[in-house]
């Protein structure tokens, strides 16, 4: 009887290792198809940025059409705004590299004679995007369930968003004359010395 009972354990516990070796399995199996997607897309900006406004145009469709779900839309567009104002962020602070010499510290370039260094963000494009695309099933997703469905005076919400992206956007802007950069890199700038320049009128025939 014990030894009916012990094998019982013994198989038990292989069922329970093999269905763990198995989700694993599938687990890196798909982690590793999702990579390569991500990878495969990576290219494709404007492409990947129009499946980011189709899929916003649905979700936003589907709320007006419905009249719900106005929470989970604020909560959303705050999110996106956290996302944009860390896209349009330099990855180093200007306002703290000050109060570091290291001259090898990555900042942005003040002066015209300094070496050429493009935009670095705090959030990069492609991890922005995944953020956002990522944020926007989810919200879509649970438009399909009435418990997320939170009665709300949408018309407060709307505008507390219309204050609050309007203070955080002058407030960037603020930030971004009073170190002079632009959040976007443009291409290498060429620059010709004063020295060096010649009058074409100077030239010998």
């Amino acid at each position: 009887m014990e030894t009916e009972k012990g094998n019982i354990i013994i198989i038990n516990f292989i069922r329970i290792k093999l269905k763990i070796l198995i989700f694993k399995n599938n687990y890196n199996f798909y982690g590793d198809k999702y990579q390569k997607f991500l990878d495969d897309v990576t290219p494709y900006v404007f492409g990947r940025w129009l499946a980011v406004v189709i899929l916003m145009l649905a979700f936003l469709s589907r709320v007006f059409l419905l009249q719900g779900w106005y929470i989970i839309t604020y909560a959303l567009g705050i999110y996106h705004l956290n996302l944009l104002m860390g896209f349009l962020s330099p990855k180093i602070d200007p306002a703290f590299s000050e109060d570091f010499e290291d001259e090898q510290m990555p900042g942005l370039p003040t002066r015209q004679d300094e070496e050429f260094r493009p935009f670095i963000r705090r959030l990069p494009e492609f991890k922005c995007w995944c953020a956002v695309i990522k944020s926007t099933f989810f919200a879509f997703f649970t438009t399909f369930f009435e418990v997320f469905d939170i009665p709300v005076f949408w018309p407060i919400l709307l505008l507390y968003f219309i204050v609050l992206f309007c203070l955080t956007m002058k407030r960037q802007i603020k930030h971004m004359i009073q170190y002079r950069y632009i959040p976007f890199t443009l291409g290498k700038p060429k620059y010709q010395s004063n020295e060096t320049a010649v009058d074409p009128n100077m030239i010998k025939r």
